[in-house]
């Protein structure tokens, strides 16, 4: 399978199943336990708001490379529909974010790794 042939739209449906539970891993390693706590933490990574406060926090550290930048606009750009509880721009970026970790996942793991590990150490940054 050839990254190409894989729709932005498949990458992102990937990619937010991955991107969710690596953020629910991360809190349950981080010793929370409790359900309603772990799902308290995820909203602040696991939402349009927070997943562009992540891309732009590794944008600015200059994380991303010429071809995640691809893959991230092609996911940005296959929204055609407004959300009813957001703005535009903001699920834009995340559904970018999503392509992304589903094309780290298809394709490349250990980007994948990368991505996840400074993503975290944004910590209170997301929190």
């Amino acid at each position: 399978m050839n990254s190409n042939e894989v729709s932005a739209t498949s990458l992102s449906f990937i990619g937010d199943a991955i991107y969710s539970l690596k953020v629910r891993e991360y809190y349950v390693s981080c010793g929370y336990m409790q359900g309603k706590k772990l799902q308290e933490l995820s909203k602040r990574y696991v939402s349009a708001r927070g997943q562009m406060k992540v891309f732009n926090r590794l944008l600015e550290a200059h994380f991303f490379n010429d071809d995640d930048l691809t893959i991230f606009k092609r996911g940005r750009n296959a929204i055609s529909h407004i959300p009813k509880n957001g703005d535009l721009v903001s699920y834009q970026i995340a559904s970018g974010v999503e392509a992304l970790c589903g094309y780290y996942y298809l394709f490349d793991q250990e980007r994948m790794n990368l991505f996840f590990d400074e993503m975290f150490k944004g910590g209170e940054e997301n929190e």
